[in-house]
């Protein structure tokens, strides 16, 4: 080997074990030997010490009117306010927090329209969420950040002895997802990642029909994000200080997993008797955001750039424990129509979104005829769609789904219920983000996912919208 190519190998694996290490969320990494690297993906899985109580199924006292806190109130944030407002006597927002004050005066102007006339604003600094979450008065913090902000502030307000719904996805390194995990357990706060699909129409009818029998035996599934956010990731004006287009340009793997997997992972009850075993990761090459790159204005900080780490397909492959295999996609920059795949495979039946149509075993090699499709899909319709149709025209949000996810987010509080999704669930699901990364980094090698639930997920349960409304 000559001595430039010793050099670039040397380079290579430099940055190789740099990264595994910003995906462990460890510091320090630039200086491990190929062995720590290998060591340390085998830690990945290892048992950790159970640092509190599981809050598998945790349930807190009614609370007749939750009061409800948001830290960050952007694009997501502000849609959000509107819609807890829209639930009031159920909940009621009593103070918003954005880094941007007009940002966050525009959510306050809204809730004085709305006839809310104490709700305090909090801006102006970098840690004016902090002063906010040690306010007494707040049972729940919503928090729609970048995705860095995520932990450091779901982590202080479980402290503060708040509960949390974040955006998606929770965590983006191994470790994070350690923290929210320990810090539910040690501080007996929920914290719920506010993944809004697991509520769609489509992917509630197929819950219902996969706990009814309807797919048989469950073998495969397929999910995917796949949506073009180039015009919106390279804009000044959308993404707070591109905040996303730089996780592209510094990372590969899945970045965005939630969306599509989060509903098969419910429809084949993973943490709730399977799990993610392991997965393998690799991506194609980037062009599109470098080609992009020199299309827009020269004032942009984006501009002419070529060097971005993110591949413009990245396809994971995952295998649960009881032997089931899903195929995950995230594709956020070639101009394929908007799609999360949605489908899913048993031994009795095949469904397939984009657009949505199912197979039966034993009525032809075909898809369904539209009439036969649409009184499978009637008569497994989820309640709750029919029993909120009035209040969906109103508020909708992703055609209603986001509307249904903060209604029986506020409704379980209302009841001390267990909420539909719990802490493990973000921990799973997110967790992709850093490992689909180390498969790449180190050559597409298998990764084990770690167990945050410490061996719970053996135990069978349902979900919480399967059982009430």
């Amino acid at each position: 080997m000559s001595t430039s190519e010793s050099n670039f190998n040397r380079r290579k694996f430099l940055r190789s074990s740099a990264l595994v290490g910003a995906f462990m969320g460890l510091p320090g990494v630039a200086t491990y030997s190929r062995a720590n690297a290998t060591e340390t993906v085998e830690k990945i899985s290892a048992p950790r010490p159970v640092l509190g109580k599981s809050v598998i199924g945790l349930k807190v006292a009614p609370i007749e009117k939750v009061k409800v806190a948001f830290i960050g109130v952007g694009m997501r944030g502000a849609s959000h306010v509107k819609q807890i407002a829209a639930l009031d006597p159920k909940a009621e927002v009593v103070a918003i927090c954005d880094i941007r004050d007009a940002v966050a005066q525009k959510s306050v102007d809204f809730l004085k329209s709305k006839g809310n006339k104490k709700v305090k604003k909090y801006s102006g600094s970098k840690d004016a969420w902090k002063e906010m979450l040690r306010q007494d008065n707040i049972d729940l913090v919503i928090i729609s950040t970048p995705w860095e902000d995520h932990v450091p502030m779901s982590v202080y307000a479980m402290q503060q002895g708040k509960h949390v719904a974040l955006e998606v996805p929770a965590a983006y390194t191994v470790e994070d997802c350690w923290k929210l995990v320990d810090t539910a357990e040690e501080t007996q706060r929920n914290c719920m990642m506010l993944e809004n699909v697991c509520y769609g129409n489509e992917e509630l009818t197929i819950l219902q029909m996969v706990e009814q029998g309807v797919f048989g035996t469950l073998t495969h599934g397929e999910a995917a994000y796949i949506h073009d956010l180039k015009d919106l990731m390279f804009s000044q004006n959308a993404y707070y200080q591109q905040w996303r287009l730089k996780h592209n340009e510094k990372y590969d793997g899945n970045l965005y997993p939630t969306h599509g997997l989060g509903p098969v992972a419910q429809y084949m009850g993973v943490g709730r008797g399977d799990r993610f075993g392991h997965l393998v990761s690799m991506s194609s090459l980037e062009a599109s955001l470098s080609e992009y790159a020199k299309t827009v204005e020269s004032d942009n900080e984006f501009f002419n750039r070529n060097k971005f780490a993110h591949g413009d397909m990245n396809t994971t492959l995952i295998q649960t424990a009881k032997g089931r295999s899903i195929m995950l996609q995230h594709d956020v920059v070639s101009p394929r129509p908007y799609s999360r795949i949605n489908a899913l495979s048993g031994t009795k039946a095949y469904h397939e979104g984009y657009p949505s149509r199912l197979s039966i075993a034993g009525k032809g090699h075909d898809w369904l005829k539209e009439a036969e499709y649409k009184a499978y899909m009637d008569k497994y319709k989820h309640p709750i769609w029919d029993h909120l149709k009035e209040e969906i025209k109103l508020h909708g949000g992703h055609g209603g789904m986001d509307f249904i996810m903060l209604y029986r987010l506020i409704d379980c509080f209302n009841n001390g219920k267990a909420l539909d999704q719990d802490v493990y669930d973000a921990a799973d699901w997110s967790v992709v983000t850093p490992l689909s990364g180390i498969s790449i980094e180190l050559g597409n090698i298998p990764v084990k996912f770690p167990d945050f639930t410490r061996g719970k997920w053996q135990e069978e349960r349902r979900l919480g919208i399967m059982e009430d409304l």
